[in-house]
């Protein structure tokens, strides 16, 4: 598990899936903000979900994320469209509505950066939001990520066009707030 200052990351268990489903997936106006897809039922246990595990994919790397304090789940987190070449990714996360406004968004973009950098060896990380997305904004400017652009009606969002804003860190302008260890 990867540690952050009050979360952790750890593999995603099954028993994660039918609480991350029900939490964030099946919220149709969170996830319709949150995913470049069009919102779509899936049957509870369906393998189709977006939270089941593929170990074999290697430029998607899903977490769970936990408080420390218990292990309890708080959300998902993920490093996604890893470039092994470019030694680029992007970052996402999304917090269950009652672990919201708590300051774990910043951590755990935290850990993220840390998983990135240090453990893969990564040189970008990227974040992609939507405009109104303070929490967002927030942890991952608090993070050292500089807005690079504003990618104007981007995204489909329960019937109107949403501005995005494009963020990036680089590994050389990144500055840990302390080591993140490993257990």
């Amino acid at each position: 598990m990867l540690r952050g200052g009050k979360v952790g990351l750890r593999a995603r268990h099954e028993d994660d899936i039918p609480i991350l489903h029900t939490e964030l997936h099946d919220d149709v106006v969170n996830f319709s903000r949150s995913d470049d897809q069009p919102w779509r039922p899936i049957t509870p246990g369906s393998k189709n979900s977006q939270f089941v595990v593929d170990d074999k994919e290697q430029g998607h790397v899903p977490f769970s994320v936990v408080e420390l304090d218990g292990g309890t789940l708080i959300g998902s987190a993920v490093l996604w469209g890893i470039d092994l070449h470019n030694r680029s990714a992007h970052i996402g996360l999304g917090l269950l509505p009652s672990s919201r406004g708590k300051g774990y968004g910043t951590d755990v973009v935290a850990v993220l950066c840390h998983y990135g950098f240090v453990v893969r060896g990564l040189r970008r990380l990227q974040i992609e939001t939507l405009s109104d997305n303070a929490a967002m904004l927030r942890s991952a400017e608090r993070n050292g990520f500089v807005r690079e652009g504003v990618l104007r009606s981007a995204a489909w969002v329960m019937g109107e066009f949403v501005d995005e804003v494009l963020l990036g860190l680089l590994a050389e302008d990144w500055k840990p707030a302390g080591r993140v260890p490993e257990s």
